[in-house]
């Protein structure tokens, strides 16, 4: 395989991960649905900028939107929100080549979604927990390093996955691969509910994981994600201060505050203080990926007889705010257990 690789959603995740790779002499191209941001992108005065703590620089890079994007690619980076992933995997279909691949840089388990449209044995999946922000047309904000983890989705060890293990090192040097990826999307799906949770209310993440009154609701939403991650026979894996041991049913409650405590320190060492849910309600006014997320939690575990009411809860409490019937406020967090 050759080293062009199209970018396909070019927001927080995947215009960071293409402008590191940019400014590292790849052939990077970029696809995107908003008009203004691709032109800004291509401007070779403007380009794309990244600021933040970790680095500051800009890139130009060819960029299109969907519409005008043509060839095939062996290397395509789906970077899209969630609930868009079954749209843009149908879009991308025609510019992805006979032998190449697709790499979920999404949260959520996407990559079942995208194996639907173009093949499993043309998608790798991979998880991703460093914070960024869409700012606007050009521009992205990177708050921290975190985790990076990349893995073929039935477990092996392949020559595309370590030639692309060394290009995502590019842009996170302690990237790793794995034989278990789904370990990690579903740990990312447990830590992602407290995430989602933090989105209610206005104290940013490390804040919000610090609010004692809230140590047993965090603790259901843990513990339903790990219950039916169990019955799904993935055994979640920890990043960043997660633990899922401590989320498990019957772990001690300490075990649980200390993960917790972790997970706020480490978020409180972030230029990004607020999770993307959050900038999307009280932000950009839009829509979440509740749906294509937390809703895919109890809808596994209905089909393991598992009862989920704490994610069940959490997506309501999301699209009452999404629809304007209730104002974001720290008190709605006191209302995940019904």
């Amino acid at each position: 395989m050759d080293e062009r690789i199209l970018i396909w959603g070019a927001g927080a995740i995947g215009g960071t991960v293409g402008a590191f790779l940019r400014r590292a002499g790849l052939d990077v191209t970029f696809v995107d649905v908003v008009p203004e941001h691709v032109a800004a992108m291509r401007d070779p005065v403007r380009g794309l900028r990244i600021t933040g703590p970790v680095a500051e620089f800009t890139v130009t890079a060819p960029a299109f939107t969907p519409d005008e994007v043509r060839g095939t690619w062996d290397k395509v980076f789906l970077c899209v929100k969630a609930h868009h992933t079954a749209d843009a995997a149908r879009a991308l279909a025609p510019h992805l080549s006979e032998g190449g691949y697709a790499l979920s840089l999404q949260n959520g388990l996407c990559e079942r979604v995208i194996a639907e449209v173009v093949g499993a044995p043309r998608v790798i999946g991979a998880f991703v927990n460093f914070g960024a922000d869409y700012m606007g047309p050009g521009e992205i904000a990177l708050g921290n390093r975190a985790a990076v983890v990349l893995g073929e989705m039935d477990g092996r060890i392949t020559p595309r996955l370590t030639a692309l293990h060394g290009t995502m090192r590019i842009f996170e040097p302690d990237a790793i691969v794995t034989e278990d990826i789904n370990a990690y999307l579903w740990g990312k799906l447990g830590y992602g509910s407290l995430l989602f949770a933090q989105a209610l209310g206005m104290a940013g993440i490390a804040d919000c994981l610090a609010r004692p009154e809230l140590d047993t609701r965090f603790r259901r939403l843990g513990e339903e994600a790990m219950t039916v991650a169990a019955a799904e026979g993935v055994t979640p894996r920890g990043f960043n201060g997660f633990d899922p041991d401590a989320f498990r049913p019957g772990a001690p409650m300490e075990a649980t505050r200390r993960s917790l405590a972790a997970m706020s320190e480490f978020n409180r060492g972030s230029a990004k203080t607020h999770s993307g849910v959050w900038r999307d309600l009280a932000v950009r006014k839009r829509r979440t990926e509740v749906d294509a997320q937390m809703a895919v939690v109890p809808q596994v575990g209905a089909g393991h007889g598992i009862p989920c009411p704490g994610f069940d809860r959490l997506v309501a409490l999301i699209h009452e705010v999404e629809e304007g019937r209730r104002p974001l406020h720290d008190d709605n967090l006191l209302e995940l257990i019904p």
